[in-house]
């Protein structure tokens, strides 16, 4: 969040939603405290969309991995299936 992020208290927020929104979207994230401490924070959706966008595949994670052609070995326990109490 940047320095300039607007802080809220529940109670502001909750008397000027509207404004929150607003900010939200043409300042950027806006916290909201509660009882003096950060709870959340309000984002547009295209921050929301933008932050939470899949950035590749898992197979694109493990051919990027600094560790491929490290020649790191690592085997698999071979002793079958573990019993498990429920």
């Amino acid at each position: 969040m940047s320095e300039k992020a607007t802080v809220w208290s529940i109670a502001q927020a909750k008397a000027r939603f509207s404004e929150v929104v607003d900010r939200a979207r043409e300042q950027g994230p806006q916290a909201i405290t509660k009882n003096g401490h950060p709870a959340v924070v309000v984002v547009s959706i295209e921050e929301w969309t933008r932050k939470t966008r899949r950035k590749g595949t898992l197979a694109d994670f493990f051919a990027a991995s600094p560790l491929r052609g490290s020649g790191l070995e690592i085997e698999r326990a071979r002793g079958g299936t573990r019993e498990i109490d429920f």
